[in-house]
């Protein structure tokens, strides 16, 4: 895994090995991703919020990149470890790392975000309430985004706030704006 571009663009980070529940994605889908962000987002004016953080690697790229304050949610105990110590390791001062269930944290969270980003486990059945509970607790601010990574057995054009999808093969990427 490495970070693609900003300060620490081309370091390459070693997750732990052997954990059943993340798959970081893939720098193909990753750098697809970020040209869409960078073509439609100041990254350096967002205040960002990544829910099911995994190995911190959208995160890490967020923040290397310039963005203003990154909220990232993990209750894996090892994964949390991980992030906390990454980000200690590339300085990143802006992380607020929460180890919590996400659903738990979306209904008690009072702050709304720029660009929410989540790349749950694709084996999660609860998957589909993600962009309802985002916006039932109103979690972006006005003309915010938020990215849902899944496979393709999920479609999400129908739900409120759809906007585009983009496909990388199994990870498709749903992009949702709160206008």
């Amino acid at each position: 895994m490495r970070i693609i571009s900003g300060i620490h663009g081309g370091r390459k980070i070693h997750p732990p090995a052997k954990m059943p529940h993340t798959r970081p994605t893939t720098d193909i889908a990753k750098e697809g991703l970020f040209n869409i962000i960078q073509n439609n987002l100041e990254i350096e004016e967002l205040e960002v919020l990544d829910l099911f953080g995994g190995t911190g690697c959208i995160s890490y790229e967020l923040a290397s990149r310039g963005a203003l304050t990154i909220t990232i949610v993990e209750k894996d105990n090892k994964m949390y470890d991980f992030i906390k110590k990454t980000s200690a390791e590339l300085k990143f001062e802006n992380f607020n790392i929460v180890k919590l269930d996400v659903f738990k944290f979306i209904e008690s969270n009072t702050r709304q975000y720029d660009f929410i980003f989540a790349g749950p486990p694709y084996a999660l059945a609860t998957i589909d309430e993600l962009p309802v509970k985002i916006f039932e607790h109103n979690l972006l601010k006005p003309g915010g985004w938020f990215v849902l990574e899944h496979t393709p057995r999920n479609d999400y054009k129908k739900f409120a706030h759809y906007k585009t999808e983009r496909n990388y093969g199994t990870t498709i990427f749903s992009i949702f704006i709160n206008n």
